[in-house]
């Protein structure tokens, strides 16, 4: 007798991890769209918008700005094995497991990297790249983590920047958690190469990951020496079909595209500066209802992102069972640390979708009542308070 397997019927939970964050309806929508060619005209006109729309959102002119067919770690993995050929020197800034993610993948693709370290939840200082650079002859890049999802620090970019250009470096940065929640400049900071995500500030599915090459850096992809060493990544390749001559490369996800396009423009109608102030606000006022009620942020002070909160757990208190309670109890999902920061801290997402004011009322008081009936110490009752006088403040 042949097996019989139940329709797919996943809970709709609140999803306040760092990623994915929850879909907007209209994305949802914009998913039953019929599926075409990835050559038909139609959907070539589809790309085309996309190309424009990331354009916006990164604040970028660069010709080629266009989503990866992939996660965003596929995105990291596309800009390096572009940018770096074997023996290649590279600066790679590492305070948390993203920037450590970076650096792997590197001396994987045959770079030495230099590491420009910092203490997990404190920001990489200027003068840590700086010096790293110089114990370099020739160093191709700089590569950072703008927003680090491991330990919810804001990174300073645009000085860092500055100093690659001076050692004659290019800049990359990795803004999977930052774009469409925090300003990315990429043309005013001159980065030459980014790469994002779609399920976090864009609040689409993952699957695809925006990326952008600045004139600098796709002269650096067209003198290699040796083809990249990915087929499926190779951006000679890949530059022809979502350019002018459309030479077939591989299928696009087209369902995925309809998404990120419908998401994009879910963005620019807001507007980028509205949406960066929404997760500022929202932010503010978690962040002011975690201290009343006792909790301490891990991350440093003045460098905190909007979109990711690291939150130390009360001692005595299993992170896990309150993870577990909040998913049981209250349907939502918060995330665990990792590594230094594992069984310590939670990570709180406020992203795109997941980003609102119900949204942080309805964690600081579920968080309330779980933390005070597992007996841990807790000023009952100020956290909303302490919310709504952040919310009333201008």
């Amino acid at each position: 007798m042949a097996d019989t397997f139940s329709e797919l019927k996943p809970p709709a939970r609140v999803l306040l991890g760092p990623g994915p964050s929850n879909v907007h309806p209209r994305v949802m929508k914009a998913m039953l769209t019929p599926v075409i060619g990835h050559l038909d005209p139609e959907f070539i006109a589809v790309m085309e918008e996309l190309k424009k729309l990331l354009r916006t959102v990164f604040r970028t002119d660069n010709e080629l700005t266009f989503p990866a067919s992939g996660t965003g770690s596929a995105g990291m993995e596309m800009i390096l094995a572009n940018l770096i050929e074997d023996g290649d020197e590279i600066v790679v800034g590492v305070n948390g497991a993203f920037g450590a993610r970076i650096a792997d993948s590197a001396e994987r693709l045959g770079a030495k990297v230099h590491k420009a370290e910092a203490e997990w939840g404190r920001i990489i200082e200027p003068a840590t790249v700086e010096h790293a650079l110089k114990q370099s002859k020739k160093p191709k890049l700089v590569a950072i983590v703008h927003a680090e999802t491991s330990t919810g620090v804001h990174q300073p970019l645009e000085e860092i920047s500055a100093i690659a250009e001076r050692h004659g470096a290019l800049m990359v940065a990795d803004a999977v958690t930052s774009l469409a929640c925090v300003p990315v400049e990429i043309d005013k900071w001159k980065i030459d190469a980014c790469y994002s995500c779609t399920q976090k500030g864009l609040s689409a599915p993952p699957g695809l990951a925006p990326v952008t090459f600045s004139a600098r850096a796709m002269e650096a992809v067209r003198t290699r020496k040796s083809k990249c060493k990915s087929w499926y990544l190779d951006l000679a390749m890949i530059a022809n079909y979502w350019g002018e001559s459309r030479v077939y490369h591989h299928t696009a996800p087209i369902t995925m595209n309809y998404a990120l396009y419908e998401a994009l423009r879910v963005v620019i109608e807001e507007g980028l500066e509205t949406r960066w102030e929404r997760h500022r606000r929202n932010a503010a006022a978690l962040h002011a209802g975690l201290s009343a009620m006792g909790l301490k942020l891990v991350a440093q002070e003045g460098y905190r992102l909007p979109e990711l909160s690291t939150v130390a757990a009360p001692d005595g208190i299993d992170e896990a069972q309150v993870r577990a309670a909040l998913l049981k109890d209250y349907n939502i999902e918060i995330a665990a640390g990792l590594g230094p920061f594992r069984g310590k801290v939670w990570r709180v997402g406020l992203m795109g979708e997941s980003c609102k004011r119900e949204n942080v009322t309805l964690l600081l008081g579920a968080l309330e009542q779980i933390l005070t009936a597992m007996g841990a110490e807790v000023a009952r009752g100020r956290a909303l308070e302490a919310a709504a006088a952040a919310y009333a403040e201008k």
